[in-house]
């Protein structure tokens, strides 16, 4: 019986920024790597030493572009719109505490960001990323954003862009999607593997 090797979708989270350190929402600014972000983005390159990729997509916000270049897949890569950051709007670079003391109760997977954008956007922009990667024969890598690549995750499933938080990405970690026993059958293989980030 022939056996088919089913194709698994790589996600890369960005390495650290100034403000994924202090915690404030980074959507369209356009932030650079700190230096121990731009460290963990080559090591990260060193995790997927030896794996081969059909094709390689990043967002063009620098912080994603950047760790793909340093990760060694820059030269390679396609720039993807669809892969920018969840669009914060009004809530651009503050934290969530800051955001609660006008609205305690406000979630972003629930809310989205007034003047930004609500969930469904961002699974709408997911669903294109989900289409796109799907009709492609082979391994794929994802470079992004924590947010985005949440969403990204749930539609894969078939979940609503809610769901995205339930699954937490630290900065400059790898995720796999893919698939159990048939293409029918979406999965989880991988989550937020940071072993290869340095402390």
């Amino acid at each position: 019986m022939k056996s088919t090797v089913l194709p698994a979708i790589y996600l890369a989270r960005h390495g650290e920024t100034a403000w994924s350190l202090t915690g404030q929402h980074t959507g369209l600014t356009d932030l650079p790597l700190t230096e121990r972000g731009e460290q963990n983005a080559r090591r990260l390159g060193e995790r997927l030493i030896g794996l081969a990729f059909a094709k390689v997509l990043t967002s063009p916000l620098q912080r994603a572009a950047r760790t793909c270049e340093l990760a060694g897949f820059g030269a390679v890569a396609e720039l993807d719109r669809d892969l920018v950051e969840w669009n914060y709007g009004d809530y651009e670079g503050l934290r969530t505490i800051e955001i609660h003391k006008d609205r305690p109760d406000w979630q972003l997977f629930r809310d989205g960001c007034p003047g930004g954008e609500l969930p469904d956007h961002v699974g709408a922009r997911a669903d294109h990323v989900v289409s796109r990667v799907r009709a492609i024969k082979g391994d794929v890598l994802i470079f992004s954003s924590g947010h985005f690549l949440r969403v990204l995750a749930a539609r894969w499933l078939g979940l609503e862009p809610a769901a995205g938080r339930f699954f937490m990405l630290n900065t400059a970690s790898v995720s796999v999607l893919g698939y159990e026993h048939s293409l029918s059958q979406p999965v989880i293989r991988l989550w937020n593997d940071t072993r290869h980030v340095a402390d």
